[in-house]
């Protein structure tokens, strides 16, 4: 109950478009932002299977090529934390720094050909999946916010801040790579194709290795999907062989 009244009010700050929030330095107005809903689900996909990932620790395997990050710098016991994404390939850890604003050139392009476009399938809609890498099940982690900013006209498009005292997040589906949590309510409809976004996210709590922050479509083609079409395809086939048998007979 605390945490709807919590949803509520910030849904309502929002709307009073009276929000505006102090990151990297910068204000950035949230008049009109979407609030996300965080949920304890495993989304479909992982980034073992290429899902990009936005801010993300070393150990990830398998970013897309030319797909930036920023380095999540966390190595155990670090008491808050705050990143943003960056379109920037880093060099390594820290490459962007704790709370830095890295500027318009740092955001990720959304128009038509973009690698951030490519990696959502055709749709505009997409959720964030949330790797929690921590010490055991008694000490989880806070998400304190997560920001869905548009760096070139310094608004903020979607936000979940759940006011004092965070979101405990835990860790539901272990491995590297595997989202536990799920960021749902994003979209790119309504955001001028030139512009860039990028996205903001502060933990507080953290207590193991670095957490991570994964684009994940609205839907992910399945490797069984993908087996059906061709005896799909065959199947369609044969009927409509059969079709036009029975047509020339009659």
């Amino acid at each position: 109950m605390k945490k709807l009244m919590l949803a509520t009010a910030m849904m309502l700050a929002l709307a009073s478009g009276a929000q505006a929030e102090l990151l990297g330095g910068l204000n950035w107005d949230a008049t009109g932002a979407t609030v996300l809903s965080l949920d304890p689900t495993v989304p479909t996909g992982n980034q073992v299977n290429n899902l990009p990932c936005i801010i993300c620790g070393a150990n990830q395997p398998l970013q897309p090529t030319g797909f930036g990050f920023n380095w999540f710098g966390n190595q155990g016991n670090e008491t808050t934390l705050a990143y943003f994404s960056t379109s920037v390939v880093p060099q390594g850890p820290g490459s962007l720094g704790l709370d830095q604003y890295g500027g318009d050139s740092s955001g990720y392009a959304i128009g038509d050909g973009s690698i951030f476009k490519a990696a959502l399938l055709g749709s505009l809609g997409f959720s964030v999946g949330i790797d929690v890498n921590q010490t055991n099940a008694n000490s989880p982690q806070t998400l304190e916010s997560f920001w869905f900013l548009n760096y070139s006209t310094k608004t903020v498009l979607a936000v979940y801040s759940p006011g004092p005292g965070g979101t405990t997040i835990d860790d539901i589906n272990n491995g590297t790579g595997f989202p536990d949590w799920t960021l749902s309510g994003f979209t790119l409809a309504g955001i001028s194709p030139g512009d860039v976004v990028g996205f903001y996210a502060r933990i507080t709590g953290a207590n193991d290795g670095p957490d991570s922050f994964f684009i994940v479509p609205t839907q992910v083609p399945g490797p069984v999907v993908g087996a059906l079409l061709p005896s799909m395809a065959a199947g369609l086939g044969l009927l409509g062989f059969s079709y036009l048998r029975r047509r020339r007979a009659a």
